[in-house]
């Protein structure tokens, strides 16, 4: 279709990791697709700004904190020399190979990209201003929603310098401060914190809550929280930021918490990592029947249809987890149900992953959901010292925990803590979504010496035996 056309069978809002693969997916089964996104290519927050950049420094970091670690190895380097314009060009390279190569499968799958913005005029047509600055108006017969988020930053942290950074800016490694100030102890702020202390920055974190990483299991968390008090300079919790003062070349801070010994300090930058929120203002939306939650999320059924039968929603404005995993599964389900399949999205685990080091992972039903719902379940764990493949790395300092059903042995979820822990949680989340049971797990023959042993040796302790460490009757 030519970017004249005014009409379209199939139009996609947002080329992200949910509109991509919904552009896709549609276009391979020989509909007629025109995708909107801002960037000249598809990917998306993901990445242009969030998931590659991100896990391209934090492979930087890794690289960073092993060459440090390698002394008890009976290795000795000179200590890393940083050049953040090379560190700068080879992540934008990795994201213009991606993004670069999208644009090839886009043309190839002859769907007609627009880069712009779409707003709904009515359910069934939208107004589309080109980055060109022309105009058009395009008629569809359905439409995929998929418009992604964007950090949130609290009134009173606004501030007119760029010393204050949000999760997209802190990628552009303006420079190494000395000090930095991470608000917010989620997987945002820790993975980032992760990077620039590697780097040299001397980190704080300040956390509102009692925890950082609240809502992963605390055996789990407890052991990367372990490895982050050694990285970053400072773990403030139960503390709010009340005030921020822009100085001038630094920024003053001022906290508030049962435990804070110096209520107001100064750092070179501070990081704004406090959540995200979905992209879903000035789209239209009122001039549909579209309808948002009190959390600004599109409100969508099992198939991700919203109220209006024409248009779909999914991914970050269609509810939590934020994920693009989960924008990208949906993609697939609404497009199937476009296509008049019975598709639903009705997933038993989504996988979760911090990609800190070490990374932790975790999906299905967790122990603290186990807990609040008040759910039965067995708890078994194996712990990496027992693991020889661990030790080999030097990394014994993981751990694997199976939750289950004491009566059926089915796997509920799984959580992992470790190096490489964002790659072995496929099993788990295989496992969940298969209903297997401890016995499968455990009479799977897995490779030695690997890591993915110890989820085999794990489901052995449910039975009373492990091999490598004494299971408790």
């Amino acid at each position: 279709m030519s970017a004249e056309s005014q009409h379209a069978p199939l139009l996609v809002i947002g080329g992200g990791p949910g509109g991509y693969p919904a552009a896709f997916l549609a276009a391979d089964h020989g509909i007629d697709v025109t995708m909107v996104d801002q960037d000249t290519n598809p990917g998306g927050v993901c990445l242009y700004r969030g998931c590659i950049p991100s896990k391209a420094l934090l492979h930087v970091a890794r690289v960073i904190n092993e060459s440090r670690d390698a002394v008890e190895w009976g290795l000795t380097y000179a200590e890393p020399k940083i050049d953040l314009d090379q560190m700068r060009k080879w992540k934008n390279q990795v994201v213009g190979k991606l993004t670069g190569g999208l644009g090839t499968l886009t043309r190839k799958r002859k769907i007609n990209y627009i880069q712009g913005r779409a707003r709904f005029q009515s359910n069934r047509s939208v107004e589309i201003e080109r980055a060109d600055g022309a105009r058009q108006v395009l008629t569809f017969d359905h439409c995929v929603l998929s418009t992604g988020s964007r950090p949130v930053v609290p009134g009173n942290m606004k501030l007119d310098t760029d010393r204050v950074m949000d999760s997209t800016s802190a990628l552009n490694l303006p420079d190494v401060p000395n000090r930095l100030l991470v608000i917010g102890g989620g997987y945002i702020g820790c993975e980032l914190g992760t990077v620039y202390a590697a780097l040299g920055s001397k980190v704080t974190v300040v956390e509102m809550l009692p925890q950082l990483l609240t809502g992963a299991d605390r055996d789990l968390a407890n052991v990367l929280i372990s490895t982050l008090e050694k990285k970053f300079h400072k773990i403030m919790l139960k503390t709010k930021v009340v005030e921020m003062k822009n100085k001038g070349e630094t920024i003053e801070v001022k906290f508030e918490g049962l435990h804070v010994d110096q209520p107001v300090q100064e750092f070179d930058r501070v990081l704004i990592s406090v959540g995200r929120k979905p992209n879903t203002e000035d789209l239209g939306l009122e001039n549909t029947r579209i309808q948002l939650d009190p959390k600004g999320f599109v409100k969508v059924d099992k198939q991700r249809r919203t109220a209006e039968p024409t248009i779909f929603a999914i991914g970050d404005i269609a509810g939590d987890p934020m994920l693009a995993h989960k924008a990208s599964h949906e993609g697939r389900i609404a497009v199937e149900a476009i296509m008049g399949h019975p598709s639903i999205f009705d997933p038993r685990a989504i996988p979760a992953v911090v990609f800190t080091d070490p990374e932790m992972a975790w999906c299905g039903l967790t122990e603290l959901q186990a807990k609040q719902d008040g759910r039965e379940v067995k708890i078994v764990s194996f712990p990496w010292a027992a693991s020889g493949r661990a030790a080999t790395m030097g990394r014994n300092d993981g751990l694997t925990k199976l939750i289950l059903d004491p009566h059926t042995e089915q796997v509920l979820g799984v959580g992992i803590v470790g190096v490489g822990a964002g790659e072995m949680i496929a099993e788990g989340v295989l496992a969940v979504e298969m209903a297997a049971r401890a016995d499968d797990l455990k009479m799977t023959i897995h490779a030695h010496p690997t890591l993915s042993e110890t989820m085999m040796e794990a489901a052995e302790i449910f039975f009373g035996h492990s091999t490598h460490v004494i299971a408790k009757k």
